[in-house]
């Protein structure tokens, strides 16, 4: 029979002040943190909610991704060629789609629509009181519903980092060879001439936290959330600003880290 997890004692409105949200999300973390090495993993779970995700979030970050492209691309090139140096434009695309461009829309996206889904799913049953008749079957729901979502989120933001910084170089090259004239072969020799594999590795480990971070948000005050629907749509609301404050955060601290590493090459 598996453990209770005890999260029954924080639904129903009991957190307060800040400081018990913070002990119960650190809580919750460090459940979350030991219910990964225990095994068997709820697999069909975690290839659901990859799925679903991956539903909720496909369509939001292409209809980001390619404006915030252009706008990159097209202030980039008009800055470029004031200087005379338009044939370098490729590596000014491949350095802004990697650093920022794919992360940045990775923290909208996923806090936006991909932690926000999470909240909602895990709220509704909260506040139906499906999460306390699991502790009382003996049923962990850290193990058997957050894990599965946590992995799936963090799974899905690396995905949409990637699909971003493809949209991007992609959308830059179309865009600057064809709509701002600039040759193709000087776009495509330079892309590699400041953004190297350091600077993947920061943006990959960037998604890798975001998600992580959106995922255990998400399903931290969706577990928490009380007083019914209107309190369920707080608990949405709250996730959004939680997220993309943090997400930020992150991305300042790791984008610190990643210019002071590169500049060690």
């Amino acid at each position: 029979m598996t453990t209770s997890t005890g999260l029954g004692s924080y639904v129903g409105g009991q957190l307060r002040g800040p400081l018990e949200h913070v002990g119960g999300f650190a809580r919750m973390c460090s459940l979350t943190g030991k219910a990964l090495f225990r095994w068997p993993l709820e697999s069909r779970e975690l290839v659901v909610q990859c799925w679903f995700l991956l539903r909720v979030t496909i369509l939001p970050t292409m209809t980001a991704a390619i404006p915030l492209t252009v706008l990159l691309t097209f202030t980039l090139n008009v800055l470029l060629a004031e200087f005379g140096a338009a044939d370098i434009s490729g590596a000014g695309a491949a350095l802004g789609a990697v650093t920022q461009l794919g992360p940045l829309t990775t923290v909208l996206v996923v806090a936006g629509t991909g932690s926000t889904a999470i909240c909602a799913e895990l709220g509704a049953r909260t506040i139906r009181e499906e999460i306390d008749a699991l502790e009382v079957m003996g049923v962990d729901p850290i193990r058997r519903l957050v894990v599965p979502r946590v992995l799936a989120a963090t799974f899905v933001a690396t995905l949409l980092n990637g699909l971003v910084i493809i949209v991007g170089l992609v959308g830059s090259f179309v865009f600057t060879v064809y709509f701002q004239h600039v040759s193709g072969g000087a776009f495509l020799s330079t892309l590699t001439l400041v953004t190297g594999l350091p600077e993947v590795v920061i943006a990959t480990v960037k998604a890798v936290s975001f998600g992580l971070i959106a995922g255990l948000v998400g399903c931290y005050r969706g577990l928490t959330a009380s007083g019914g629907p209107k309190g369920l749509g707080t608990a949405v609301n709250e996730t959004v600003v939680l997220c993309v404050i943090a997400l930020f955060a992150v991305n300042v601290i790791l984008t610190t880290i990643g210019v002071r590493f590169g500049s060690g090459r």
